[in-house]
């Protein structure tokens, strides 16, 4: 039997390099609270990103609702059901109500001229995701927010070092969420960071992630426990001074896909973005009517050969028993996500895959 591949695995450098951070750490005796290998971490990845202001978190899922509560966003917010749940998670967390519009049949993004049909009195933000790292229509969604008086906050997930033009993604909107869980193309164990748009924004941040701390003896908001540890911090480091090969590896894969499957019937590519520098961070094909195969079935067959692709995002998140109910969700308000959901497929993509390994995933789609 052939080895499993899987849809993406961590990078992880080499053990050696990873030693010497280790050792500083049970040298400092300083293991979590904004450690120097923390404090180190965001100024470093702020540089690398191009932002001026990032806060550190434990985890994707927190960053975000944080980042809600930092904003002091209520009532309503309009989100995509195309999306991990801890999109819409975030919302139930902070006693929020989710709207669900669809999204661009071309981006899968969500698409600016619902978001604006999907309007009330009682909305008050805008949650959108840059979908596999491909950013969002963001002036569209600024101008809509701009007009009715919106917050925006961006779940970039998956848009580490992803840019429009020269400008990085991560500043559009008033705030932007990264996760660093193991499956991203930048990972720290788990973790995630909120990019702030000011020094002020990222204090209030920052004493939100620490139970709402200002110094020993004042508490400011009810916070949570969000800080990253020094362990998670260090091997960020590391894993940022391997950046340029992660990066060029999950493109020099792309590539190899996007040849190989051109020509495939029944199979549509997405075109990647104009305008905008890439992280590769997954690969998504359409399994169309005209393809011999279902989606189903050839994901069964992907599985049958060791290939655990995902059909990544099915089901939408609206599909799930705690947001059916909503009248957003009906499939009928998204017939696009709806569709989109039926026919997708994330190929395998990581920088240790080799090419051998691409090859015969090629080879079991167009054979």
């Amino acid at each position: 039997m052939s080895r499993p591949i899987t849809v993406t695995q961590p990078y992880l450098p080499p053990l050696e390099e990873f030693q010497p951070y280790l050792e500083q750490i049970w040298q400092n005796k300083w293991l979590t609270n904004a450690g120097p290998f923390h404090q180190q971490l965001e100024d470093e990845l702020a540089r690398y990103l191009g932002v001026e202001h990032l806060a550190l978190f434990s985890n994707g899922t927190i960053a975000l609702v944080t980042a809600l509560q930092a904003l002091r966003i209520t009532g309503e917010v309009i989100t995509t059901p195309y999306s991990f749940v801890a999109t819409a998670h975030s919302l139930l967390w902070n006693n929020l109500k989710p709207v669900f519009a669809d999204i661009d049949p071309d981006t899968f993004n969500l698409d600016p001229q619902k978001i604006e049909e999907a309007i009330t009195p009682q909305t008050t933000a805008i949650m959108p995701v840059h979908v596999y790292g491909r950013p969002c229509d963001t002036a569209a969604i600024q101008k809509i927010a701009d007009t009715y008086g919106l917050k925006v906050i961006y779940d970039a997930a998956h848009a580490f070092a992803v840019t429009q033009g020269e400008e990085s993604v991560l500043k559009a909107g008033d705030l932007s969420v990264l996760s660093f869980h193991a499956t991203k193309v930048f990972n720290t164990f788990e973790g995630g960071a909120i990019v702030c748009p000011d020094a002020t924004t990222k204090q209030r941040i920052d004493y939100l992630k620490n139970f709402g701390f200002a110094d020993e003896v004042t508490v400011v908001a009810p916070g949570i426990n969000g800080k990253m540890n020094e362990i998670q911090a260090a091997f960020g480091l590391l894993q940022l001074k391997h950046m340029a090969e992660i990066l060029q590896r999950r493109q020099e894969i792309d590539n190899r896909y996007r040849a190989a499957l051109a020509g495939v019937k029944g199979i549509r590519i997405l075109p990647l973005p104009d305008n905008s520098r890439q992280n590769y961070s997954y690969f998504p094909i359409l399994v169309e009517a005209d393809y011999p195969l279902s989606r189903d079935a050839l994901y069964q067959k992907l599985r049958e050969q060791d290939i655990y692709a995902r059909r990544y995002f099915y089901p939408l998140i609206s599909a799930f028993p705690m947001y059916r109910g909503l009248a957003s969700a009906t499939p009928a308000n998204l017939p696009v996500a709806s569709r989109i959901a039926e026919q997708v497929i994330c190929l395998p993509i990581y920088p240790a895959l080799e090419n051998s390994d691409v090859d015969r995933v090629i080879e079991l789609i167009a054979g």
